[in-house]
Parts: structure tokens; C-alpha cells; sequence
């Protein structure tokens, strides 16, 4: 199997996604991002803006932009530079919508929310062909975090990725979360009232200690 079998495959099993599921499905992401960047800690975050049948994080972007700092993707040539979200946005090429061009340099982000198409077994991004993200990577100062979002799972057990391409630290559905980390692989228990909110982040979420971040 290549890359190329990869992106075609689920290129089509998510655009068969019923629509009827979508509300629950984005519901479900949200929920999973805004928790996981809470204990984070982070305050400069790069989201993207939805579009076709890419997972809808617009309620996190909504809900965080007051206290963290958020970045959009801006069309740049063949890649895209980040600049700050605010409104209107303007619909531009492959039908993304944008903020307004910034002439400031912004280099440094915490986080990075990265839609992705698949993602091979080292939790590299397949994505849509046009390698903007991997241009986009190396002109940041730091790595930061990787969060890839997919609106159903569609992942392949075997390296098909180049070593340019984007590799995630997590990646959400909305079933739940898996990393590059065998011991990491976890699922979303909220059925279950057990423990407070607090406790349960905790013992699912315990990226302090797993991956020793602090920004």
C-alpha cells in the first residue's frame, strides 16, 4: 500500500460519512480538543477553518479565542503563513476562508490543530497532495505540539509517509484519541461519573508526565 492508496481510500470513506452523524461527530471532537488544550496549558494555538467534510472545530475556535491566542492558515505561493484570527473572514483559493493578511511575522505557537485526511502507523499526516503543512512546519521557530483531527478514523498500520511529512502527537476522532505511543492509545470515558472532571483529565490526559511539556 502507498501513500496514494491511503489518501484515495479515505478520501472516500469520509466523504460516505452519513450526514445525519456530523452534529454528534463535531460535537464529540470539540469536546475531546477543548479539553486536551486546557490541560495543556498552551496559549498560542494554530486552528484551521473548516471546509468540505473536514471535521467542524468552530465551536473550540469560538470558545478559546477570548483567553489563548489563535492563528488561521493564510495562503502564501505554495504554502501558507499563519496570522491572527479576527473577523470577517474571506473565502480565497480551494474555497478556504481566511482573516485578513497580517504584515507581522508570527513564528511560535504552542499548539498546532491540523486536519488530516489519514495517518500512517508513525502518526504521519496523510493529507489533501498540496504539501502546504510540510512547508509550513519548518519555518516555525519550535515544533509544537501536533494535534491532528480526522472526522472518522482512518488509519493504516504499516510507514507509508515520507520523514517531511507531518508526524502528530495526537490524533482525535470522534471515538476518541491515539498517539505515536503504544502505552498512549486511550478512549474518552465520560459514561462513566466516577471521577471529577479534574481527576478524570488526569488519568487520561496525563501529558505532563508522558510527554514532559509545559509552556
Amino acid at each position: 500500500m502507498t501513500k496514494s492508496d491511503v489518501r484515495a481510500h479515505c478520501m472516500h470513506r469520509l466523504k460516505s460519512l452519513p450526514e445525519c452523524t456530523k452534529k454528534v461527530r463535531d460535537e464529540n471532537i470539540n469536546k475531546i480538543l477543548v479539553e486536551i488544550i486546557r490541560v495543556l496549558g498552551a496559549k498560542r494555538i494554530l486552528f484551521y477553518w473548516p471546509m468540505g467534510f473536514e471535521a467542524d472545530i468552530r465551536k473550540s475556535v469560538l470558545s478559546l479565542r477570548r483567553k489563548h491566542k489563535i492563528f488561521l492558515p493564510f495562503m502564501d505561493g505554495v504554502s501558507f503563513k499563519m496570522v491572527p484570527f479576527r473577523y470577517p473572514l474571506e473565502r480565497k483559493t480551494f474555497g478556504i476562508y481566511e482573516p485578513r493578511n497580517s504584515y507581522r511575522k508570527y513564528n511560535l505557537i504552542d499548539v498546532a490543530i491540523v486536519p488530516v485526511v489519514g495517518v500512517d502507523l508513525s502518526l504521519r499526516r496523510v493529507g489533501f497532495g498540496k504539501g502546504m503543512y510540510d512547508r509550513f512546519f519548518p519555518t516555525l521557530k519550535t515544533k509544537p505540539f501536533t494535534i491532528f483531527v480526522q472526522p472518522s478514523l482512518c488509519r493504516t498500520m504499516q510507514d507509508v509517509c515520507d520523514d517531511y511529512d507531518v508526524q502528530g502527537d495526537l490524533l482525535i476522532t470522534p471515538h476518541g484519541i491515539q498517539s505515536m505511543r503504544k502505552t498512549s492509545n486511550v478512549k474518552r470515558t465520560t459514561r462513566r461519573k466516577r471521577y471529577c472532571r479534574d481527576e478524570r483529565v488526569s488519568r487520561i490526559f496525563n501529558f505532563k508526565k508522558d510527554y514532559r511539556i509545559s509552556f
